[in-house]
């Protein structure tokens, strides 16, 4: 069983496979090909990508790679918590500039699918958190981009003050939305 919820921005979903449980634990299937496409969800998954943050605060994001290797993300929680949010980066949508934020953790198991055209990015609630998400389309250096985690036009609520959250160097020299060109049409 499979819960498909749109977010206030349509093309975003939150997806919440069901867990069976017992005294020993649960088992849940977090991937189904025909499960997913049942709520009109086909994709094509070629890769799996896996972080581990061990300090809260830590901010991963936005991230999103152009035409032609742009990637659709299904992201989860293994341990931990995580603030998750979605920005539409569509020239022609109408909520362009809006985002989606939402708690994932392994305790919820819920996943937030990310389409193509948004860029991506969260920041971890807990220590030692561990993230797991596949994409649609290979990791491409030339096509690797993002925008500013903090741009205030983008109004996002982030849980971390940014003289507190730990960024990489290349996090940290992100361009702001508005210098963004039109990647997605």
């Amino acid at each position: 069983m499979l819960i498909v919820t749109p977010t206030e921005i349509p093309a975003v979903k939150i997806v919440e496979p069901k867990r069976f449980g017992d005294s020993r634990g649960y088992f849940v299937e977090t991937w189904n090909r025909r499960r997913f496409a049942e709520h009109g969800l086909d994709f094509d998954f070629v890769q799996d990508n896996e972080s581990l943050s061990p300090q809260v605060g830590t901010v991963r994001g936005l991230h999103f790679q152009k035409h032609p290797n742009a990637q659709d993300k299904l992201i989860r929680v293994l341990r931990g918590r995580i603030f998750d949010v979605a920005v539409d980066l569509r020239k022609s949508s109408p909520s362009r500039g809006r985002h989606v934020a939402v708690e994932l953790s392994a305790e919820n198991g819920r996943q937030l699918l990310a389409p193509i055209g948004f860029a991506h990015g969260f920041c971890t609630l807990e220590p030692d958190t561990l993230i797991a998400y596949k994409v649609t389309g290979f990791y491409s250096g030339a096509d690797d981009l993002g925008v500013a985690w903090d741009d205030p036009d983008l109004s996002i609520p982030w849980p971390v003050a940014p003289e507190r959250a730990a960024l990489s160097e290349k996090d940290l020299r992100q361009p702001r939305f508005r210098d963004l060109p039109d990647y997605f049409d």
